[in-house]
């Protein structure tokens, strides 16, 4: 009876080690690719797949988005400014049939193709565009990879420049040219307002030269605005219509007066 039971036992246990074996469980987000004896045959899942142990075998595939942090590279921009950039890449499998069988291994073929990409793209612009445009690059950073990682049946859903650093030197220069620019665009902008202002000035000069009554005017407003000040020493401006009416009757008065001329008697 115990001979019999043992006699059943080991063939037991074996078919179940054979069924654990061919029992595969994949989740929602990955993919089985199998092959039958070296060859594809197909790819399989979600849910429970069955594999024959020692003739088929299975490779999982992960279709959610991978995070791969691009390591710093030294780039030399097309200013001749040496700097290090890093950048963070998000990529997706959405064939896994090419995936496994037209790159060895796609993580880190995607990783030195970026690597590769980053230096040849960004050689191609100045500091001033990496520092600035940072969409655009981006973007064609983008679009360069994922160009050549389609045939790996990967697509590239963004890249992202993390950091541009500089060296001490690099940073104090463009410092003391944002300092100029500054100093630049506000003596612009002094300049601009001394232009408009003049302009005005000259606007009411005519104005006023047109309608003596508003010189008048003008000089009261002067005199009240002046009056309201605390200033000890007040000086009172005078327009020239009158000063030049005093000098008229002053050279007036300083004539010699001629003798009247009349008949005499001989």
């Amino acid at each position: 009876m115990t001979g019999n039971f043992i006699s059943w036992l080991a063939p037991a246990v074996v078919l179940l080690l054979i069924l654990g074996a061919a029992i595969k469980i994949l989740p929602e987000y990955q993919r089985g690719v199998v092959f039958f004896l070296g060859r594809f045959q197909g790819v399989k899942g979600p849910g429970l797949i069955f594999v024959i142990p020692g003739i088929q075998q299975i490779v999982r595939v992960d279709l959610r988005v991978i995070t791969l942090d691009v390591p710093s590279q030294d780039v030399i921009s097309r200013d001749n400014v040496t700097v290090r950039v890093n950048a963070v890449l998000y990529f997706r499998v959405v064939d896994p049939e090419r995936a496994i069988i037209r790159v060895e291994d796609f993580n880190s073929a995607t990783s030195q193709l970026s690597q590769t990409t980053l230096r040849s793209v960004l050689g191609k612009h100045d500091l001033d565009e990496m520092l600035s445009e940072r969409d655009k690059l981006n973007a064609d950073i983008q679009e360069i990879i994922d160009a050549q990682t389609e045939e790996w049946g990967i697509k590239v859903a963004n890249v992202e420049i993390k950091h541009v650093d500089l060296d001490e030197s690099m940073i104090r220069a463009i410092a003391r040219q944002a300092e100029a620019e500054r100093e630049r665009r506000a003596k612009v902008i002094h300049a601009e307002g001394e232009l408009q202002a003049s302009k005005k000035l000259v606007e009411a000069a005519t104005v006023m030269s047109a309608d003596p009554g508003s010189m008048q005017l003008r000089y009261m407003q002067t005199l009240s605005d002046m009056s309201n000040t605390n200033a000890s020493t007040i000086v009172f401006p005078l327009p020239m219509d009158m000063i030049k009416t005093f000098m008229d009757k002053g050279q007036a008065g300083s004539q010699p007066k001629q003798p009247e001329s009349g008949n005499t008697d001989t």
